[in-house]
């Protein structure tokens, strides 16, 4: 795990089995997590299953049902929100239309009763940092949306905070802008050295962003990781389908000589290594592990292969991308750097993966069935 040891200006959050309920409905359920000081942690999950919950709750917005939240070994539980010196940045940016950028970012500061040459100071350098140092004078609605975020982001961090937390900040903005903000959101990061806590629903956002990403389901954690555990080596089925693009087989399942072998549709395909626990079992696929072929002879030595039928077919420049159809409904998807020729909607093929490949999972549900 990396070493944030360094980054001394962040505060470490420790949740300890928090939970937050609402009548019946538990919004969140017994959650732990640690983040250590100066990391850039990502909730990432689909909408109602708690990441903002849990953001409310560090920030003092929300009140506890159980558990704890610990702010450098202190105890936040009943500490109002505005006296834990944390920054928040609000996905529609909150700012105060009658005022300049200036004396929106200078706000907290008069909050805290800091003196006003320091205040000024202060506004000048964090106004530099997000680069608007030349629009100190503009009021909210002469600036672009992205200009407007980034105001809001001065705004949380012009009282150098030790935790700042970002809810969802760039889900209103185009594509091309978001990614611009992505890359000043991570140098701003590391120029600061504070705890970041981001919220996204974009798996895509999360993994440009973080050194780790806590994956929320139903008001749980599934898995915690650096973007590339969550990939490579997921932990349950949900987080494979959710980081990413996957396919999932399932099938007839058997342990054979320490691999674990399915047959599909009458043809067995293997994995690498045995199930890890008991119950149904599927196989998840990434579509760079695959490979499409017009023969079946044409598939590389030692390789799993299933038939089936193209139903997409996508030059992309870089390479192509396939969609099989194999008997049964399942769809398998492909990304091939190179391809002799294009297959063509309609002809049959055959699919080929390295049993190594093969990711294992315990079979729970979350994907469409064959």
């Amino acid at each position: 795990m990396k070493d944030f040891a360094t980054k001394a200006k962040g505060a470490a959050i420790d949740i300890k089995g928090v939970s937050k309920h609402y009548g019946r409905f538990k919004a969140l359920d017994d959650v732990d997590l640690q983040i250590q000081p100066g990391e850039f942690m990502s909730f990432l999950g689909p909408s109602g299953s708690g990441k903002t919950t849990t953001l409310n709750l560090i920030a003092g917005f929300t009140d506890l049902t159980r558990g704890e939240i610990r702010l450098d070994e202190r105890s936040i539980g009943n500490t109002p929100a505005h006296k834990r010196n944390i920054g928040v940045v609000f996905q529609h940016y909150a700012l105060f239309p009658h005022m300049t950028v200036a004396k929106n970012v200078a706000y907290p500061l008069q909050q805290r009763r800091v003196p006003k040459p320091a205040r000024e100071a202060a506004v000048r350098e964090t106004l530099a940092k997000v680069q608007l140092q030349d629009f100190a004078h503009r009021y909210p609605s002469e600036l672009s949306g992205g200009q407007q975020q980034r105001v809001a982001l001065a705004r949380a961090m012009v009282f150098d905070p030790s935790v700042l937390l970002m809810d969802e900040p760039l889900g209103a903005l185009d594509k091309k802008l978001r990614e611009f903000l992505q890359l000043e959101i991570k140098r701003i990061h590391r120029e600061l050295g504070s705890t970041f806590v981001y919220v996204t629903h974009d798996q895509e956002e999360a993994l440009v962003l973080s050194d780790r990403i806590a994956v929320f389901n139903k008001g749980k954690i599934e898995q915690v990781g650096t973007g590339m555990e969550l990939y490579t080596k997921p932990r349950t089925l949900f987080v494979g389908q959710f980081i990413g693009e996957s396919s999932v087989l399932r099938g007839a399942h058997v342990e054979d000589g320490g691999a674990a072998v399915f047959t599909i549709n009458g043809t067995p395909v293997r994995a690498a290594r045995p199930a890890a626990g008991e119950g149904a079992h599927v196989i998840l696929l990434r579509p760079e592990t695959v490979s499409v072929h017009g023969a079946a002879s044409d598939a590389p030595e030692g390789a799993n292969r299933l038939t089936g039928t193209v139903t997409e077919a996508l030059y992309l420049g870089s390479g192509v991308k396939y969609e099989v159809t194999i008997p049964g409904g399942t769809v398998i998807s492909a990304r091939m750097a190179n391809a002799e020729r294009l297959l063509t909607i309609g002809e049959e093929a055959t699919v080929a993966w390295q049993p190594q490949d093969s990711i294992l999972l315990a079979d729970d549900g979350s994907a469409a069935q064959m």
